[in-house]
């Protein structure tokens, strides 16, 4: 995917743990998300390095994260030329990361940092995927829950990735993990999706989910449905397919009622068909014809997002690696 390679930090010591943080206009948060983490970082006693992917901000997020990286030499800093997207940032936090096992955590609070060192502990012992699974979504609304069940069937049924249901991107992945996902070359990226698709051996860990501290969510519920569109159409042609048997369907119905118009013409005569039945069944043929057509286009809009072949992300700025400049990933 990326011909990065792994940035060391300007110690000199490669750490052990990394921890990728995507933001997004979170200035308000982001002292108390780093009064929760930095003393569980302590706790762990191991190297660990913190990455910030300031995802093109446009409030105070990234003079906040000087203000940390001045505090506490562990912060490291990769900042996107604009917006693309919190997929596309876990990717570039991920192209960045130079521990052994690197744990992807929302600065929301949502994600408990005290949970790190559960992961850490089942990673010592063997797993090299730690998945972190929610106990209940009372703090996300009715409506969402019932999208995101929906969702979950209709890919687990649509597809053959065993996506973990009640999981977000709060894991601990370790080297080989990381490594086989840097080697993934797609534009569109549902990364969950892609997580599972890798494979290696997995388990799972508990934890309660928390309100946000400061602010609201910034997945709006169009740009969920755009992510549910790219997971569903990233892993599975079978939205392509049935139009081959819609086809035939629809065919053989045409067919049995064109014998049926006959044999009624030979018995009775020549009759005159109903305007209104016509029109029902021509507008529900072009209906059918514009929604195949739609998907097809959904299909058609990603296979050249990828023959374009452009750069995932552009770095504006980096700060705390070996080689703090611009660049592309």
């Amino acid at each position: 995917m990326s011909s990065l390679p792994r940035l060391a930090a300007q110690d000199g010591n490669p750490p052990e743990i990394s921890i990728v943080v995507p933001v997004y206009n979170e200035e308000a948060g982001l002292s108390a998300f780093w009064a929760r983490l930095a003393p569980v970082l302590d706790s762990l006693g191991r190297r660990a390095e913190v990455i910030f992917v300031d995802d093109g901000s446009s409030d105070g997020t990234p003079a906040q994260l000087i203000s940390l990286r001045h505090l506490d030499s562990r912060v490291r800093i990769v900042g996107l030329s604009r917006n693309f997207g919190k997929e596309i940032a876990l990717t570039a936090g991920l192209d960045h990361a130079s521990g052994d096992a690197v744990i992807p955590i929302d600065a929301d609070l949502q994600h408990p940092p005290e949970a790190i060192a559960e992961l850490v502990a089942r990673w010592r012992d063997g797993s090299d995927i730690v998945i972190a699974l929610r106990r209940d979504r009372t703090t996300d609304g009715l409506l969402r829950r019932a999208a995101s069940s929906l969702f979950h069937t209709v890919f687990t049924r649509m597809t053959t990735v065993p996506v973990v249901r009640d999981a977000g991107d709060f894991r601990l992945l370790s080297r080989p993990v990381v490594d086989a996902l840097r080697k993934l070359p797609e534009r569109t990226r549902f990364m969950k999706g892609l997580y599972a698709w890798v494979g290696f051996r997995q388990t799972t860990v508990s934890y309660d989910i928390e309100p946000r501290v400061e602010g609201r969510s910034k997945f709006s519920a169009w740009r969920l449905w755009r992510l549910a569109l790219d997971g569903i159409t990233s892993f599975s042609s079978l939205p392509l397919k049935v139009w081959s048997v819609v086809g035939l369907v629809f065919a053989l119905a045409a067919l049995a009622y064109g014998v049926y118009l006959i044999a009624r013409t030979i018995v009775r005569g020549v009759d005159v068909p109903g305007y209104a039945s016509l029109m029902v069944v021509v507008l529900f043929l072009g209906g059918l014809q514009l929604l195949s057509l739609g998907i097809i286009g959904e299909y058609l809009g990603r296979v050249y997002d990828e023959v374009k072949a452009r750069p995932l992300y552009v770095v504006r700025q980096r700060i705390g690696f070996d080689r703090d400049d611009p660049g592309a990933g």
